[in-house]
């Protein structure tokens, strides 16, 4: 009966347990080899409670970032010190480990249906389908998976919903640190996108030294804060208030507008 125990979303724990093995075997040279991970803040990975700790991260590509976060937290709790070095940490993977991600984009193919099964919550945007703009009711269904992956474990989510950079923090993710009151620990990482594609999946540039900063939690009053108060916060602790791009140097804002303006003509001839 052991080899087939499920997790609360009927996931079968030992499949689930291979599928991150193998993942993390197969894209470890990403983050450590064509590219350099450099990780600051890995005691605070370790110092976590097991269960109700949502993670906030601004987003770069659809999977590399998640993929990343698998790596550094697994081998955070094993020991590693800011390093993924020797991937023997993912043996004994930590199998309860969600993210958020749109429903949409785990059904592009037979490869995210698979990433799908190592810890997806899928959700459907309110505000955006098929490259369209939208304005849908939320899905209760989805508001409660998440509320259910927190209850059993960890889940990392991405509160702007896009790769865009300096776009606002959606009212969603605080109404769930309102109801649920998680431990919210912030990320912030950067490199990733200019190393990967769009997606994540395929390896775009080597040599490129990618960034991952794990900060403390935050201090969050989950009585008295406002809504638009945790979305402040939450926008400062991962780095896309719009503050933050007034004071970058003037050639890393360059580059910033720039390399969205490349995506925006992209997103043009694709639609």
């Amino acid at each position: 009966m052991g080899l087939f125990k499920r997790n609360p979303f009927g996931h079968i724990l030992f499949l689930k347990k291979w599928l991150i093995r193998i993942f993390a075997v197969l894209t470890h040279r990403r983050y450590r080899g064509f590219n350099e991970l450099k990780i600051d803040g890995s005691e605070i990975i370790r110092d976590l409670s097991s269960t109700n700790v949502l993670f906030i991260s601004n987003h770069q590509t659809y999977f590399a970032d998640v993929v990343a976060m698998f790596h550094v937290f697994n081998a955070s709790l094993k020991g590693r010190e800011d390093s993924i070095k020797n991937v023997g940490y993912i043996w004994d993977p930590k199998l309860n480990i969600y993210y958020v991600a749109a429903k949409e984009t785990m059904k592009e193919g037979l490869l995210p249906r698979i990433l799908s099964y190592a810890g997806a919550i899928t959700v459907e945007r309110t505000w955006r389908a098929k490259g369209q703009d939208v304005q849908r009711e939320v899905n209760l269904n989805d508001t409660e998976n998440i509320k259910i992956a927190l209850k059993d474990g960890w889940v990392i989510t991405f509160p702007q919903g896009t790769t865009k950079s300096f776009k606002p923090v959606r009212k969603g993710t605080a109404h769930i640190i309102k109801q649920h009151k998680p431990i919210v620990v912030p990320i912030v990482i950067d490199g990733f996108r200019r190393s990967f594609d769009k997606k994540g999946l395929r390896l775009k540039k080597k040599g490129i030294l990618q960034s991952f900063i794990i900060k403390e939690p935050l201090e969050i009053d989950y009585e008295n804060d406002t809504i638009d108060e945790i979305v402040e916060k939450v926008e400062y602790a991962i780095e896309q208030h719009p503050s933050f791009l007034k004071v970058l140097p003037p050639e890393v804002r360059e580059e910033v507008l720039k390399v969205e303006e490349e995506l925006n003509k992209k997103r043009r001839w694709e639609y």
